[in-house]
C-alpha cells in the first residue's frame, strides 16, 4: 500500500522523490542522477545551486529576508533598477509579487482601472494561471468550469491571428492579454509580426495590451523578452519563472500611461520584492549576459534540428522547446522518465522542454538519445 501523505493530490504523481540537484541534473532520493530538461517548469531558469545565486540568496539570509513594501529598501531598489534597464518599457514602474499568476492578477486590475472598462480578449490555448482573474483568460474549460460564473469577462480568439482580435473589440474591452508563445497551450509560435500587428490594432482602437512573459522572458527564447525581438512596447508586461533564480518572484512591469492611473492599495503583497526575492533577481540578471543570451538562441535552434531529424515535429524558440506526439505524450513522458530525463508535458499531444538556460550541448545531446530510444520503444 502507498504510503499516505498530508498533501492534497492535485498534481500528478511522477512516481519520482527528488532531493537535491547540481546544474543540469536533479537527484533522486536513492542517489540516481535524472537530467532535468524541465527546470521545474522552468522557474530553475539556471539549474540547481548555480554558485553566484546561491551566494546571494546565502549571503541575504544573514540579513533582512522579508520587508513590508511599506518599507523602503536599497535592494529592492537596486533589482528594480537592474530589471528596467532590460525590459522594452523604458518609463515602467514595477509591481513586485510572488509569482506569474499574481503578475497576472495584479495587471488586470490595473487595467479595468486605468480603462474604466472590464471585459478583456485572450486567446484559445492561452493560459495565464488559476486563481479567478488569472483563469478567466486562461481558455481550458477544464480548468474554467467549475467556476465560469465567478469569471471576468473575457472572449477568446484564435491565437496568431490578429485580424480576429480586431473583430472582438468592442466598447466594453480594457485590454488583450497575450503569451508571445503559448507554453501550456502546446509551444505555439505565431506568425512573425503578431505582437506588432497586435499593439497597433490596441493603439488604433484605444485598448490595453498586456503581454504575458512569464514562460518566455527571462531569456529563455534567446532575447530577455519577445517583446524586445518584437520592438513592441507592451502596456503593462508580466514576469515570473527564474526571474529570482527558483526563488517565488512575480511582477507586472506598468507603462507610464497606465501607472498615472492606478491608485494606492489597488493591489499589494506582503512578500512582493522582499529583499531574499531582490537578491535572487540581481544576481540572475547579472548571469543573464548577452553573451549568454546568444548561446540560448544557438542551442536551441540546433537542437530542434537534431530532435527533427528524429522524424517528429518539433517547435518553439531558443530553449522552449515542444516535440509533437499526438496519442503518446503521456507513455513517451515515462518512457524518458526510465531514461532518466525530465520532461513535461503541453497541451494534449505535445512533450515539452525547457532546459535550465546552463545547460552543455552534451546533455541536449543525451536528450535527443533519450527521445529516440523512446521512440523506438512505441514502434
Amino acid at each position: 500500500m502507498a504510503e499516505r501523505t498530508p498533501i492534497l493530490p492535485l498534481y500528478p504523481n511522477r512516481g519520482l522523490s527528488l532531493v537535491g540537484g547540481e546544474g543540469a541534473y536533479l537527484i533522486a532520493r536513492d542517489g540516481s542522477r535524472y537530467l532535468d530538461l524541465m527546470s521545474n517548469y522552468g522557474a530553475s531558469l539556471l539549474g540547481q545551486a548555480h554558485p553566484a545565486v546561491t551566494a546571494a540568496l546565502r549571503g541575504q539570509l544573514g540579513g533582512l529576508v522579508t520587508l513590508h513594501g511599506s518599507f523602503g529598501n536599497d535592494l529592492r531598489l537596486r533589482a528594480s533598477m537592474a530589471l528596467l534597464r532590460r525590459l522594452p518599457l523604458p518609463s515602467a514602474e514595477l509591481c513586485w509579487l510572488n509569482s506569474g499568476t499574481e503578475a497576472i492578477e495584479a495587471a488586470l486590475k490595473f487595467a479595468i482601472q486605468a480603462s474604466g472598462r472590464r471585459r478583456f480578449i485572450a486567446c484559445t490555448g492561452g493560459y495565464h494561471g488559476k486563481t479567478l482573474g488569472a483563469l478567466a483568460v486562461t481558455h481550458a474549460g477544464k480548468y474554467r468550469a467549475l467556476f465560469d460564473g465567478l469569471l471576468l469577462p473575457v472572449d477568446h480568439v484564435p491565437f496568431g491571428v490578429a485580424a480576429s482580435v480586431e473583430a472582438a473589440i468592442t466598447t466594453e474591452t480594457a485590454a488583450v492579454i497575450v503569451e508571445p508563445i503559448q507554453g501550456e497551450g502546446g509551444v505555439q509560435v505565431p506568425p512573425d509580426g503578431y505582437l506588432g500587428e497586435l499593439r497597433e490594432i490596441c493603439t488604433a482602437r484605444d485598448v490595453l495590451l498586456i503581454v504575458d512573459e512569464i514562460q518566455t522572458g527571462c531569456g529563455r527564447t534567446g532575447t530577455f523578452t519577445v517583446s524586445e525581438r518584437e520592438g513592441i512596447e507592451p502596456d503593462i508586461l508580466c514576469l515570473g519563472k527564474g526571474l529570482a533564480g527558483g526563488v517565488p518572484i512575480g511582477v507586472a512591469a506598468v507603462g507610464a500611461t497606465v501607472a498615472e492611473r492606478v491608485t494606492r492599495g489597488i493591489h499589494t503583497s506582503t512578500f512582493g520584492g522582499n529583499p531574499l526575492a531582490a537578491a535572487g533577481v540581481l544576481a540572475t540578471l547579472s548571469i543573464l549576459t548577452p553573451e549568454l543570451l546568444a548561446r540560448v538562441e544557438r542551442l536551441g535552434a540546433e537542437w530542434r534540428e537534431s530532435l527533427t531529424a528524429l522524424g517528429v515535429e518539433v517547435r518553439g524558440r531558443g530553449l522552449m522547446v515542444g516535440v509533437v506526439l499526438p496519442g503518446r505524450q503521456d507513455q513517451l513522458l515515462k518512457e524518458l522518465q526510465l531514461e532518466r530525463v525530465l520532461a513535461i508535458p503541453a497541451g494534449e499531444d505535445v512533450i515539452r522542454f525547457l532546459p535550465p538556460l546552463i545547460v552543455g550541448e552534451a546533455e541536449l545531446e543525451r536528450g535527443t538519445e533519450a527521445l529516440r530510444a523512446s521512440l523506438r520503444k512505441r514502434e
